[in-house]
Formats: structure tokens, sequence, C-alpha cells
């Protein structure tokens, strides 16, 4: 089956390469491994012109007029995807979503196929998650040049427009990352979350960047960059933190449950709750990417308290994916 196809894995360096164009600009959104903290910094600025207040219109513009946006997901998705559609929708871009369920590829269609096929309907810009390794690079390397390609979730390797919006959230309630102190807790070893965070948090300067799980849930060497600390043992790596991101354990992605630990057990070691951000900085903010299990990861009273800035990450995703979408759509143009 279509499904189990396998894909060549382009290294960092390709990436890169297919990633900006030959002056620099964003082409496709593949990673932030590589991005500078310029056109990052770029992003989160025209990120915010999207942002407005509850209860206030939302920002609307003109960017993607006469574009077409395929949002492809090949693995289920709420935020993501939504926020995806919306954006595209709100820069006025005609939006077509299609999932696995009903699309070719179920029926064994190759991943190419299904490209050229929307290709030949003028899709501007694919939007692509995918449980497997390596997809939105090997189609960035296939497809038209007229065509841009997004990773909207690549198995658990790369989340970028997460890191992103992860990044935005964090810059707007601490005003920068110099000198912070970031602790990510949980299932490090199989969430493409906290590598986009990581890898964008580093970019970004941040001061000390703590990965903090289960031993059995530890990220393998070279997986996540160098300056993050891995770290064990919940109450050091919470103390003095600055921003305490919450990870669900990614059951979906592991083979073998032997050493995992069960729900009361890591609740109990590995669960952030308002008991233990007393250990963190006075001002500090609780974030989780979601889906949250609530009383396994991080503790329900805490997710809906005044320090968390869990929805604030959901509605500025949508700004981070207009201004992701806006930039690609402006270096096409240049072309």
């Amino acid at each position: 089956m279509a499904l189990t196809e396998r894909f060549e894995i382009a290294d960092k360096t390709e990436q890169n390469d297919l990633q900006l164009d030959r002056h620099g600009r964003l082409r496709h959104l593949l990673t932030l491994q590589g991005l500078d903290r310029q056109l990052i910094t770029a992003l989160l600025d025209e990120a915010e012109t999207y942002l407005s207040g509850d209860g206030e219109p939302v920002v609307r513009g003109d960017a993607l007029a006469g574009r077409t946006v395929a949002n492809l997901f090949f693995e289920p998705s709420t935020r993501t995807r939504a926020s995806f559609d919306l954006a595209g929708r709100r820069l006025g871009a005609d939006v077509l979503n299609l999932d696995v369920n009903t699309s070719s590829r179920k029926k064994g269609e190759s991943i190419l196929d299904t490209i050229y096929t929307l290709q030949a309907m003028h899709i501007d810009i694919f939007v692509v998650r995918d449980a497997q390794n390596g997809v939105p690079a090997y189609i960035a390397k296939h497809a038209s040049d007229h065509v841009s390609i997004l990773n909207a979730g690549e198995s658990d390797v790369s989340h970028p427009t997460q890191g992103l919006l992860d990044l935005l959230t964090i810059r707007l309630h601490k005003g920068g990352f110099e000198g912070l102190t970031v602790a990510i807790v949980g299932d490090i070893a199989h969430s493409r979350v906290a590598r986009s965070a990581a890898e964008g948090l580093v970019t970004m300067g941040v001061g000390d960047l703590r990965l903090i799980s289960p031993a059995s849930l530890a990220p393998e060497a070279g997986s996540v960059p160098p300056q993050a600390r891995i770290m064990h043992d919940l109450d050091e790596g919470m103390r003095g933190a600055d921003v305490v991101m919450a990870l669900r354990i990614q059951r979906e992605r592991i083979t073998n449950l032997e050493g995992i630990p069960g729900v009361d057990e890591y609740f109990a070691h590995f669960g952030v709750s308002s008991e233990r951000m007393k250990l963190a900085a006075a001002d500090a903010i609780v974030m989780h990417p979601g889906p949250m299990n609530r009383g396994i990861e991080i503790e329900s009273k805490l997710a809906d308290s005044p320090c968390s800035v869990i929805t604030e990450q959901v509605r500025n995703g949508v700004a981070v994916r207009m201004a992701v979408l806006a930039s690609v759509i402006r270096t096409l143009g240049a072309q």
C-alpha cells in the first residue's frame, strides 16, 4: 500500500537548500533547524500584525487572493488543521482540505501522484501532515517550482509552525529569549513539538533549555540541540523556570511500552501541577501544545489557571500560520 511508502530522507544541508531561495527568502517551511534568528524574528513580527484581542474582529488580508492552499492531513489533527484553514481563508485564499480517508492515497496512490494531480488544479501551497519521516522534504524536492510545501507535522521529527507559535507566545509574555530558563516536560523522545521548540529556542538564544522526561522517554543522542540539558528529575528541572511546557505521552508512536510509566506513576513523578509550579519563577507561564491529557501530564486546575497560556498558543497559531503563508507566497511571487 502507498501508506507504507518509503521516502529518501533529506539531510540537514539538503533541507536548508530546499527551504530557502538563492536570496535567503523562505521558499518551503520544512524545519526550524537551519533558519537563522533574523528570519524567525521576521516571521514572529509579521505574525503579531495578525493578532487581535478577544471579542475584536479578526485581522484579514488579501496576500493570498487568487491563490489556493491544499491542506493534506494524512494524520489526525484539530488545532493545526483548523488554524491553517482559517489562516488561508483570512488571507483570501481558496482552501481545499483533504485527509487520508477521502483521498486516493488510501487506495494505493503514491504521494507524488496525489501532489501532481492537485498541482494540475493550480494549487499554490501544500500544507502536509504525515506520520512518516521525510514526507515534506520529499514532496518539496519533486514539486513544481511554482508550488510551496509547508510541514504541518512530520512523524516525531518536526513541527515547525508549532515551534514558531510557541516562540511567539513566549516572546509576547517574556519580551525575548536571552536569559530565560525553559523547561519542556514529558515524552521528549517521540515529540516533534519538543524538537521544533528546542531548535527554535536555541536559535533565538534562550539562556537555559531543560528537557525533562523519564529515562525511557529521553531523546536519543543527536536528536535535540546539544545546548539542551537532558534531565530526569522534574523538581530540579522546574526550579526557577520562566516557562514550563508539558507534553503528552505519544503512545501512538511507541511500539514497545515496556518501561513506560503508568498513569498514576507518571503524574506522581512527571505531572506538572500547581504545587510543583511553586518551584518555578513567580511569573512563570505554563504551556501545552495539545491535545491535553488532564491529570496525567498536567493538572487540570493548573491548565485553567491564570499562569496558563494554552489557549493563547492556539490563538497565536492562526497568526503564525498566516505569517508563514504570506511569506512563502511573496517568495513565489518574486521568482
